[in-house]
């Protein structure tokens, strides 16, 4: 079988070097080129014909955002960065995400709760899924809605659809009863998650919880990337918090979040046990948590990514009457993880990616 032939893009001799190493270790991988900037980089993705890239942000002559959206726009093929964790970083590493990078991982130096095993191991795995996945790179850059300026809780319509869609969860506020929103995703997750929470109203009438899979340290960063663009009130899942209406809780990359009641409330709890599908956080340990207290209240959702977690947990939902969603394979990077859900029959509803947050908040 051909070795998986990669690109490893880093202005930093060393750090190329280490990235190199680290993918050759693996008898499936060989490193076909090196590039210390995004120009050399996209030359070098015409002329070696890299089945994935590796790329750095912050290079000289043409950082790593522009040569993503040239190779994308000319020539795409599976961008995975390499991001630090700072501010910067993490801004651009979403930025990269919305631009179409398939994915991305800690830099070997990056501060974050993974040993360079651990990143070593991550990499290989995304690379070779990659390189045999199929990415749908039509989706994996969408058209943001523009969200008008103003207080979280007061900004003026843009549409008579979004009033008409505040007036449902006005609605429900009066005459539902408590309700709980689930969702699960992994890879073209995090810009898919910003196109939904754009969508979403402010007076949202239920606590949302999401697991997107992420590496350690970038999930705050998100909650937080989130938060500015959402009228809702969005954050980090912490240990004990308790669950409010309008308020979404992102699980933090080094835990798994679990649902549980005390005197009537809803609270999260987090621990770091084994991964469980694969994955710590995983969407699978979400809503089983979720299936112990609740049944027809919840609106599970599972969107693009690779693998299969959440399929399990969504068909337990779905088997106590859950309203379940997945998003379709036209408007999912990967139609992995809701491919698998919609094989096992836990699907009510196959949308696209736009129809998503209309539809969660028509069955509140």
């Amino acid at each position: 079988m051909d070795k998986i032939r990669v690109l490893v893009v880093d202005d930093s001799a060393l750090v190329r070097r280490i990235i190199s190493d680290a993918l050759e270790k693996d008898p499936e991988i060989e490193v076909v080129g090196t590039a210390n900037n995004g120009k050399t980089a996209i030359f070098k993705s015409f002329v070696l014909y890299p089945d994935v890239i590796t790329m750095d942000i912050e290079m000289p002559i043409m950082d790593g955002l522009e040569a993503l959206r040239e190779i994308m726009d000319k020539n795409a093929k599976p961008v995975i960065m390499l991001s630090s964790l700072t501010q910067f970083g993490a801004e651009a590493t979403f930025k990269a995400l919305e631009y179409g990078a398939a994915d991305f991982v800690p830099k070997p130096q990056a501060m974050v709760q993974m040993s360079f095993d651990e990143i070593s191991e991550q990499l290989i795995q995304k690379v070779k899924a990659f390189a045999h996945a199929e990415i749908n790179y039509s989706a994996a850059s969408p058209k943001e809605r523009v969200v008008l300026p103003g207080p979280a809780n007061d900004r003026p319509f843009e549409t008579t659809e979004d009033k008409r869609l505040t007036e449902i969860v006005d609605d429900a506020y009066l005459h539902s009863k408590k309700r709980i929103v689930a969702i699960g995703t992994s890879t073209g997750g995090p810009s898919a998650l910003i196109k939904l929470f754009k969508n979403l109203p402010a007076n949202f009438a239920c606590p949302i919880v999401v697991v997107q899979h992420m590496p350690p340290g970038f999930t705050k960063a998100f909650a937080e990337r989130l938060d500015s663009i959402s009228m809702l009130t969005v954050k980090e899942a912490e240990d004990g918090d308790q669950l409010r209406d309008g308020w979404a809780y992102i699980a933090p990359g080094h835990s798994h979040v679990e649902l549980y009641q005390r005197n009537g409330d809803d609270y999260l709890a987090l621990n770091s046990g084994e991964k469980v599908s694969g994955h710590r956080p995983s969407i699978d340990v979400l809503f089983r948590s979720i299936a112990r207290f609740y049944s027809s209240e919840v609106t599970a959702v599972i969107m693009t990514g690779m693998g299969k977690d959440g399929a399990l947990g969504i068909t337990e939902l779905a088997q106590k009457g859950s309203y379940t969603i997945a998003q379709d394979q036209e408007t999912s990077v990967v139609f992995g993880m809701n491919r698998v859900a919609i094989e096992m029959g836990a699907v009510k509803n196959i949308l696209p990616l736009d129809e998503i947050s209309k539809k969660i908040v028509e069955h509140l």
